[in-house]
């Protein structure tokens, strides 16, 4: 698959927010700083198509974007940052859980972006295991491949394939674009046209 169209379509904060058509979703989640803006616009090549901040944690809306007019890239709120009160923290989890768990959602793949160079926290974990009980199809997405030596990223690319056993793992750099057609290729294959 190559990304031909990508348009904004809305910030959703609740149910009745979701877009009309319903169509199948490929969600990207991941930690505040993981890279995960970076990782969004990389893969559709759109320079600050999805929003980035310097202050971690300030996007709280999940935002749609409609691409090739067939599916929607779903950019959710970042997780596990501590600088926000405990009453948004928890909120945003609640709405996290929600979106997770939502039978008005056609998800096709949910993208969990971890750091290649720290591996998997304990938030990625638990979050994945959300993902899991609903019984979503997850890719482990390890991000900032192109940082650290050669030898240590090898070893943790091979812990996340061992900690993830049931999931693809894609080594990605929004930097280098390595993973790029791997991941485009896992997301949406060539039979689905």
């Amino acid at each position: 698959m190559e990304i031909h169209t990508v348009q904004f379509v809305k910030g959703v904060i609740g149910s009745e927010g979701l877009p009309k058509p319903s169509l199948p979703v490929i969600a990207f989640f991941g930690r505040s700083n993981v890279g995960k803006s970076s990782v969004i616009n990389s893969l559709v090549r759109q320079k600050g198509m999805a929003r980035s901040s310097s202050s971690a944690g300030r996007t709280t809306e999940i935002n749609y974007y409609l691409v090739n007019d067939v599916w929607y890239l779903v950019d959710l709120p970042g997780y596990g940052y501590a600088n926000r009160s405990a009453e948004v923290r928890a909120k945003l989890e609640k709405h996290l859980s929600w979106y997770a768990g939502t039978e008005e959602v056609d998800f096709l793949w949910v993208v969990l972006i971890v750091d290649a160079e720290i591996g998997a926290k304990d938030s990625d974990k638990k979050t994945f295991e959300l993902f899991r009980e609903y019984g979503r199809n997850v890719i482990i997405l390890a991000n900032k491949a192109d940082k650290g030596g050669r030898n240590d990223m090898m070893k943790s690319i091979q812990k996340l394939r061992e900690e993830f056993p049931l999931c693809p793992v894609i080594r990605y750099s929004a930097k280098t674009g390595e993973g790029r057609n791997e991941l485009l290729q896992t997301l949406w294959p060539a039979e689905r046209k």
